[in-house]
């Protein structure tokens, strides 16, 4: 595992995450922008909404099944996805990004996607890592067997003593370690498949709708 980050390091990423917050919303406008206009510009094919499928619905689960398991800010998360993977919920909302820039086949959009990620996300997980750091004396041991994006294939033996719940039943009454439904729900990522549901409206419906309501104003 690298080294912790040192104190220029540090001023860097705080100033540079202080411009990922003024830059999110503009970057969140200007790439659902440009999905319209692509979607305006070419009809979306059958087949690449297809194959979008197969990135967009692992990346639905690894969100669901990651928000099953984290106690954001109360213990230190090692199981489930989270002994393959540091960032699972981030790894689930780039397949998805991906599969729906797939879905148009638009560079642009993908592009776009990918700058508002690296902007965004990278001083984002970097800010939350450092917490972790401070917060948790095992988050070094951890990093050391589990990587921070790409899964690792086999899942990492942790010491409980790594992950510090709050009590054996954890914070919310679910078994710490397991999967919990209340989580789940807590975290509200139902909204991920619903706004999911209404991308793929939109690629299958709005093309059509605009193009008859241009028609009609004719």
């Amino acid at each position: 595992m690298a080294d912790p980050p040192n104190p220029q390091q540090l001023d860097w990423i705080a100033h540079w995450q202080k411009i990922a917050r003024r830059i999110r919303v503009p970057v969140g406008f200007l790439a659902a922008a440009l999905y319209v206009f692509e979607l305006w510009q070419r009809a979306p094919r059958a087949a690449a909404i297809a194959l979008s499928l197969a990135l967009v619905l692992p990346g639905l689960w690894l969100r669901a099944y990651a928000a099953g398991y984290v106690r954001k800010n109360r213990e230190l998360t090692v199981t489930g996805p989270y002994a393959h993977t540091r960032n699972p919920l981030y790894l689930g909302s780039m397949l998805m990004a991906a599969g729906f820039a797939l879905a148009l086949l638009s560079w642009p959009v993908a592009l776009v996607l990918g700058f508002g990620f690296g902007v965004i996300y990278v001083p984002v997980i970097a800010s939350e890592e450092r917490f972790l750091r401070d917060a948790f004396p095992g988050f070094d041991a951890y990093c050391r067997s589990v990587p921070r994006l790409i899964p690792r294939l086999t899942p990492a033996r942790q010491s409980p003593k790594e992950s510090l719940p709050l009590g054996p039943e954890g914070a919310n009454g679910a078994k710490a370690g397991n999967f919990s439904l209340k989580l789940y729900l807590q975290h509200r990522e139902y909204n991920a498949a619903i706004g999911a549901a209404l991308l793929y409206l939109s690629l299958l419906f709005l093309r059509p709708a605009m193009e008859a309501i241009l028609h009609g104003a004719r």
